[in-house]
């Protein structure tokens, strides 16, 4: 297994747990995290292991992308955004496929992209005080990537909701809308997550990789259109004047001012008129 910097991995009893370690980042996605998360799930697909548990270091599951990174994008083509989005989206949809069953072991709040690695996953075991929220619309970013996998999860309405509203979600709500799994107590997450794994072990592992292909079928194709615009959509985003105020305002506790909240005014006088 490739030594990893952000990453833990420990493989004990047939089951292999991946931990995100950027506890003092909250585990946020930086670059180099995703770029590791890639190379650790393609070498975990074809390992002894039959069993994957994802979790995370410190108080946090993930709390999605890293904003201090994100301010330094300024400069950056659309073209380099869009490879950032690819990688993200690569992460997306390797857990949604991945060949063997994984189990989300969500230890904290789980936000934005890491609301996305947690209910991707087969089985998703919460604390109770996990959190959980697309929260994208806030910072003035678009979260298109998990769009189409939510909709296909909660249904189009639902999505809306959560997508737009860009609110925070509690683990009991998570588990009513079919996000979670189940809801454990913090000493006992990690325990029960891997007597989980232990009982999957029992099945046939040709028969369990032959139920993910199947489900990875059914909605293969259209996955392949859908993500293509998410990536367009996102890298695109990352470009404009609202994502850029809602980073800086992120980093400087304050409220946005959405430039485009006065282009709409100035076109809305120039109609009226």
């Amino acid at each position: 297994m490739t030594p990893f910097r952000f990453i833990q991995v420990e493989t004990a009893r047939g089951v292999q747990t991946i931990t995100l370690n950027r506890p003092e980042k909250r585990n946020a996605l930086s670059p180099e995290l995703i770029d590791e998360l890639i190379l650790v799930l393609d070498e975990t697909s074809v390992c002894d292991c039959g069993v994957v548990i994802l979790t995370g270091a410190g108080s946090a599951f993930c709390a999605g992308l890293d904003m201090e990174h994100l301010e330094t994008m300024n400069a950056r083509t659309v073209e380099q955004h869009r490879r950032d989005s690819e990688n993200m989206a690569r992460v997306l949809r390797t857990l949604y496929e991945f060949p063997k069953p994984v189990i989300a072991a969500v230890n904290g709040p789980a936000i934005a992209g890491g609301m996305g690695l947690a209910t991707l996953c087969d089985f998703t075991y919460a604390v109770p005080d996990a959190r959980f929220g697309y929260t994208e619309v806030r910072v003035g970013f678009v979260p298109a990537i998990v769009a189409s996998f939510l909709t296909r999860q909660i249904g189009e309405k639902r999505t809306r909701e959560l997508l737009l509203s860009g609110r925070i979600v509690k683990a009991d709500e998570a588990c009513r809308l079919g996000l979670v799994t189940r809801i454990v107590q913090p000493e006992d997450l990690l325990a029960e997550a891997h007597a989980l794994a232990q009982s999957l072990l029992l099945n046939s592992p040709q028969a369990m990789r032959a139920v993910k292909e199947l489900l990875a079928r059914h909605s293969a194709d259209q996955l392949d259109e859908e993500i293509e615009g998410a990536i367009a959509a996102n890298a695109l985003q990352r470009s404009t004047e609202d994502f850029r105020e809602g980073v800086r305002a992120f980093l400087e506790h304050r409220r946005p001012e959405w430039p485009s909240v006065n282009v709409h005014a100035k076109e809305h006088e120039h109609v009226k008129v």
